[in-house]
């Protein structure tokens, strides 16, 4: 039986993963509320660029945000390599759920499809400029691949690779240097129109930036450590995010697939990881949001309980959730808690 979506699906998935389409930002862009320069590719707000046009350039501009607003970015993952620096002002940016300061000279760094959000939880006045790069990376594993129309060296499209995705610092402090790339990224996109875009001087100060950006931190001598691009990374993280994904059809060949491993190769990390098989991991992470949500959704039926969490029906469910929890889901429901 195929499960079709339906309200409570996102209620048990608990917080929601998507690719940043900065919703909030363009409404409070389209109100008046911000200055907002950007052009971009996909849905992101700002001049939607031709797609011949700079490739794999998500999005380049800024906001300025005189006042407090009323919004935020909350958690979401971009597709590309982010880079932010905020010129004045002050901002909460938080990244794989702890929080860092920023202040101005500030520069974070999200790799492709990391968790983070601006705001606590909402954004207060400052001015931040941005890029978003998409490098063609959907795993920790995968080999960068930058827009063709760098400049940069192979050589140092690789070093700059390696120095941005081998490190866990997300907030760095690299001076005022990177300041002058991201003020010619900001006027470059309000200057832009739907006719005209100088598309040979944005690229020239993406260049610029990311030259900046290794060349600084090659002086800093940052630490690195490859395990963060490992396939035993990849299975980890992967593992981290299953109790959000639960209500998709996962099979051990797709979850493996997730992680570009063979099905031996996936199976073998994440007993390394969770001691159980991935069947079992996969029923465990289930079972055990369903037990939280019996309590918490007091109105949902059992049925629609498993379907949320990713069972085909719900005889199937009262079974594996008599196997781990030693009672049937409406036993579990109404036996009371310990104080």
């Amino acid at each position: 039986m195929k499960k079709k979506p339906n309200e409570f699906h996102g209620a048990a998935l608990g917080e929601d993963y998507y690719a940043d389409t900065c919703g909030p930002l363009r409404e409070a862009a389209g109100a008046g509320r911000v200055e907002l320069a950007a052009v971009v590719h996909g849905a992101y707000p700002g001049l939607a660029l031709p797609g011949d046009v700079l490739p794999q350039l998500c999005s380049a501009g800024a906001w300025n945000a005189r006042d407090d607003q009323a919004w935020g970015l909350d958690w979401h993952r971009n597709e590309g390599i982010e880079i932010t620096y905020l010129f004045s002002g002050r901002l909460a940016f938080s990244v794989e759920g702890k929080s860092h300061p920023m202040h101005p000279g500030g520069l974070t760094v999200t790799r492709p499809w990391q968790r983070h959000r601006i705001g606590r939880p909402c954004v207060e006045a400052s001015h931040l400029a941005w890029l978003i790069l998409d490098v063609g990376v959907r795993r920790p594993n995968q080999p960068w691949r930058w827009p063709d129309w760098l400049v940069l060296t192979p050589a140092e499209r690789d070093r700059l690779a390696v120095l941005l995705s081998q490190n866990e610092q997300p907030l760095w402090n690299l001076g005022r240097r990177p300041a002058a790339a991201f003020r010619r990224i900001e006027e470059i996109a309000r200057a832009a129109t739907p006719r005209r875009f100088d598309r040979t001087r944005m690229a020239l100060a993406v260049n610029e930036l990311l030259l900046v950006i290794l060349e600084t931190m090659e002086n800093l001598q940052i630490p690195l450590d490859n395990a963060f691009t490992s396939n035993e990374r990849c299975v980890a993280l992967f593992l981290a995010e299953l109790p959000q994904r639960i209500g998709e059809e996962w099979t051990v060949d797709s979850m493996a697939a997730q992680c570009g491993l063979k099905r031996s190769r996936f199976t073998t990390y994440c007993q390394q990881l969770t001691n159980r098989t991935p069947a079992q991991h996969l029923s465990y992470c289930r079972i055990k949001t369903a037990a939280r949500l019996l309590r918490e959704k007091p109105d949902a039926t059992i049925t629609e309980i498993a379907y949320a969490c990713g069972f085909a029906s719900s005889q199937h469910f009262a079974t594996v959730f008599r196997e781990l929890n030693g009672m049937t889901p409406t036993r579990w429901r109404d036996t009371p808690r310990a104080a």
